[in-house]
């Protein structure tokens, strides 16, 4: 079940990862740790396999693969050895890596996208192709009345004025280009994405799935553990804050307000849709150059319990985020296009386990998200054939 993986964002940290990773675990040099679908519980219940996939992708950066794989060995994300040991495949995937189109409109653009789609999926014999955006982190977009209408939105991409005063961010193209182009579509970052009614219509008009948004890999991961608890302890959360500190590009682009907003307001949704109620307090988001790829979380949660007696608790994580999101979208390439084997359309709420703000109405404690996530995996396989 050959299946083609196109990452928009291909030339960056967690995408390189991946691929890396991806690669390393075909030529049988690592484990593949860090794999939710190579768990005990779950393995060898979903095809594709890790060894199955085939990278593409977009980027608005011409970086090499092969430099990009340097500087991550240079960091400490992956071992230099190993990336050394998969650089012609490396070299490989590079040839698949185009920059992203442009055009005069919208609909242009998004056209050019599928187009790139359809020949990667034809070039390389791919029964079909997962997109998956693990791009920078964009701004929460403005409301437009075409994002309700799939026929307005149509006729709002082909105006020319739609280059200069876009009607869709740049997450929200690139999904529209995918299902356009008949691919599934996942959103990794906290961007807005397929999360447009019109887009849904595209999704089910296609016959397509979609799932999203933002990877959830570290500080928020912790969080969806220990809200439950505090609940089903019944025990008052009166404040619940956390400082993220990052480097890297992700940090760097973190830096800008607007992307800083729609991240941290991703990172949140877990507090109340668990306890029932948002505690005092906010996540911050600081750009720390010195840590590059690799991330510090500090929380302090104060509580109250018995007899309204007050206490509190921290907790610090400290993570290597691209180490961390690569396996999980290694996961979401072999989950969607097994959803769209068996016919699955629309948004995935049976992925919530990976995302910070998945879509839906799920649960969002993790140990709920995991029976959701096993009950899917068992929708997804096969009959054993007598």
């Amino acid at each position: 079940m050959r299946t083609g993986t196109w990452l928009i964002g291909a030339r960056g940290s967690v995408a390189v990862t991946s691929m890396i990773g991806a690669l390393a675990v075909r030529a049988g040099l690592i484990a593949p740790t860090g794999c939710v679908l190579e768990s005990p519980v779950l393995r060898e219940r979903v095809r594709p396999g890790i060894a199955d996939l085939v990278f593409g992708g977009h980027d608005v950066t011409s970086v090499p693969l092969e430099k990009k794989a340097a500087e991550l060995a240079g960091s400490g994300v992956v071992p230099a050895a190993l990336a050394q040991a998969v650089k012609d495949d490396l070299a490989a995937v590079e040839q698949r890596v185009r920059p992203l189109p442009a055009a005069p409109t919208q609909a242009g653009t998004a056209q050019a996208i599928a187009d790139d789609l359809d020949r990667f999926r034809r070039r390389n014999d791919l029964d079909r192709v997962v997109v998956i955006n693990v791009s920078t982190t964009e701004p929460a977009p403005a409301p437009h009345p075409a994002h309700a209408s799939l026929d307005d939105l149509r006729a709002a991409l082909a105006d020319p004025l739609s280059a200069t005063d876009p009607v869709l961010p740049p997450s929200s193209l690139a999904a529209y280009a995918a299902l356009t182009a008949s691919c599934p579509y996942v959103d990794f970052t906290p961007s807005t994405g397929a999360r447009l009614p019109a887009l849904d219509a595209l999704a089910r008009e296609r016959g397509l799935p979609y799932a999203g948004h933002d990877g959830k890999t570290g500080e928020t991961l912790v969080k969806s553990v220990l809200a439950p608890m505090f609940a089903q302890r019944n025990l008052k959360v009166r404040t619940w804050s956390g400082i993220n500190l990052l480097g890297g590009g992700d940090g760097a682009n973190l830096a800008r307000p607007g992307a800083n907003a729609a991240k941290s307001a991703s990172k949140q949704r877990v507090l109340p849709e668990t306890l029932g109620y948002l505690p005092q307090g906010e996540t911050r988001i600081d750009y720390l150059e010195d840590l590059g790829d690799f991330k510090t979380a500090w929380d302090l949660v104060t509580f109250e319990g018995f007899l309204g007696t007050g206490m509190r608790m921290e907790f610090t994580w400290h993570g290597c985020d691209s180490a961390l999101a690569a396996p999980l979208v290694l996961d979401l390439a072999r989950l969607t296009a097994a959803a769209h084997h068996a016919g699955r359309v629309g948004p995935l709420p049976g992925l919530a386990f990976f995302f910070k703000d998945p879509l839906g109405e799920v649960p969002h404690g993790l140990a709920d998200q995991w029976r959701t996530l096993c009950d899917l995996v068992s929708s997804l396989t096969p009959e054993p054939t007598p």
